[in-house]
């Protein structure tokens, strides 16, 4: 198993420490890897690596990320798991397009395109690397490089904003009537919550309601001022789009404290009637799954390109997520290969029904 091409190209990817902003030394490994297996690649202005087969026909981007969570975990193959950081998010995902393209070449001439796309800043939360692609390609299809599980399509990820609460005030003492800056800042994030409660309160499913979490809380004084600044991240369904919940949430806003909202992100949310889903579940079938459909309660690339593309979308790539960002981040290298063969199967499927 440790010899298969792709597995070894895996584990060197994930050798290379890569967190955001820190992308380029494995893109250039990745560039090098396509060019050695004849996929024309290159790293383009913002550092995604590209690779590109195909001349004519519909174009299909595969567009995962190659930047990683901080945190080293150390890289070592055990009881058949890949153990490391980016190994499951998402160079595992990555790293299965390009074993795919490389299977198709093999096949033969291709009567559609594909062009790879391994994005920069996916986790730094500015998705500098989408961004740019999506401006720059307008694909018939897209398929979003995350870990959904070899048997599994993820349709949809939630929005997210992140919002910042600073409140300042003249320092006063803690015995007097006066609020005291950060007790200020809490009451905000609790009327945040009561707000998000009373919304998802006839709402059973996660992917459907409004989940917020305090990410970041701090408070000072210089002895005439006093502050505190809490950072709020809330997930948004796709039924609210991201401005009717900060128009709702700006009242919380007074002459103490200003609300700064950022990072804003709708929710994508593709039907299971998408060429691509029925492409891949075709695809997982063939290869002997029973093939389900995933909602992501996170945020992911798909956020950015999906409301500009408009085109078939969905996630899909072997792992398991639950695993992102933890200190024991593994991917089982049996599903690893096997998704790399559902995605040879699936991808010319979808290329002939937009093709039809």
């Amino acid at each position: 198993m440790t010899t298969h091409p792709d597995i070894a190209l895996l584990e060197g990817a994930i050798r290379i420490d890569s967190p955001s902003t820190h992308e380029a030394a494995v893109a250039q490994y990745l560039v090098a890897a396509m060019h050695q297996r004849g996929i024309h690649s290159y790293v383009d202005r913002v550092g995604n690596a590209v690779g590109q087969i195909g001349s004519h026909g519909p174009e299909i981007v595969l567009l995962g990320h190659i930047d990683t969570a901080p945190g080293h975990v150390p890289v070592e193959i055990r009881d058949g798991k890949l153990y490391g950081r980016g190994s499951v998010d998402a160079k595992g995902p990555f790293v299965a397009f390009i074993g795919a393209a490389t299977a198709l070449m093999q096949q033969g001439a291709l009567p559609f395109r594909l062009t790879l796309i391994g994005a920069v800043e996916e986790e730094y939360a500015t998705s500098r690397g989408a961004h740019y692609a999506a401006q720059r390609y307008q694909p018939d299809a897209c398929i979003i490089g995350e870990p959904s599980g070899w048997d599994r399509v993820t349709l949809g990820y939630k929005g997210r904003i992140l919002l910042d609460i600073t409140t300042r005030q003249g320092s006063a003492h803690s015995a007097g009537p006066e609020q005291s800056a950060p007790e200020r800042c809490m009451a905000v994030w609790q009327a945040i919550q009561r707000y998000c409660n009373i919304y998802n309160a006839d709402k059973p499913r996660l992917f459907d309601q409004y989940l917020p979490s305090l990410r970041h809380i701090a408070s000072g004084s210089d002895g005439l001022t006093d502050w505190a600044h809490a950072v709020v991240g809330i997930r948004l369904p796709p039924q609210r789009p991201p401005w009717e919940l900060m128009h709702e949430l700006g009242r919380y806003g007074d002459a103490h404290t200003t609300l700064l909202f950022r990072d804003v992100s709708p929710a994508w949310q593709s039907p299971r009637s998408d060429a691509a889903a029925n492409a891949f579940v075709q695809g997982i079938r063939a290869q002997g799954g029973q093939p389900g459909y995933l909602f992501k309660t996170g945020t992911a690339d798909m956020n950015v390109v999906g409301p500009i593309w408009r085109c078939p979308i969905i996630a899909y790539g072997p792992g398991d997520s639950t695993l992102d960002h933890t200190p024991h981040e593994h991917i089982d290298l049996a599903e690893f290969v096997r998704s790399i063969d559902v995605l040879t199967q699936a991808l010319p499927i979808l290329a002939h029904r937009l093709s039809s």
